[in-house]
This record gives C-alpha cells, sequence and structure tokens, in this order.
C-alpha cells in the first residue's frame, strides 16, 4: 500500500505514474487529481481503465506550467 505522504524525490517515482502518485506530489485532492487528469492539455493516457502519465510527460508539462489548478478559480 502507497504511503499518503507528499512526494518529494524524482528519483525514487516510477516511470509511469497513477493519479494518486499525481495527487501526492501535487499535494491535491484525490478530487482535484482526477480533475487534472482530465483536463485539456493533460499528458495522461488510458491502460485499459486506469489512468496513466509518463513521468517525463508529467514534469515536462508542469515545466511548461498549467492554466489553472483544480479547484482553484484564479487562473495563474
Amino acid at each position: 500500500m502507497k504511503e499518503n505522504k507528499r512526494l518529494t524525490d524524482y528519483d525514487d517515482l516510477p516511470l509511469v505514474l497513477d493519479v494518486s502518485d499525481v495527487q501526492r506530489i501535487m499535494g491535491i485532492s484525490r478530487a482535484g487529481a482526477y480533475e487534472l487528469v482530465h483536463s485539456p492539455g493533460f499528458p495522461a493516457f488510458r491502460s485499459g481503465r486506469l489512468i496513466r502519465v509518463s513521468k517525463k510527460a508529467f514534469f515536462e508539462w508542469m515545466e511548461k506550467g498549467a492554466r489553472s489548478v483544480p479547484g482553484d478559480r484564479k487562473m495563474l
């Protein structure tokens, strides 16, 4: 079972992240993580019923900057 603490070390992350990994990295709620992975431009893909994102694509997406954070009404 995964820990509920925030992830802080890039090298300790798996190559392919799941929604709970995104949640822990971003420090957001489960609902916010699902909203994020379904947002346009987010590099998620499906593996059967599971939602996945490559670690590299996720961090490239973060470096580009997101237009808004799920649950936050203001634009970044």
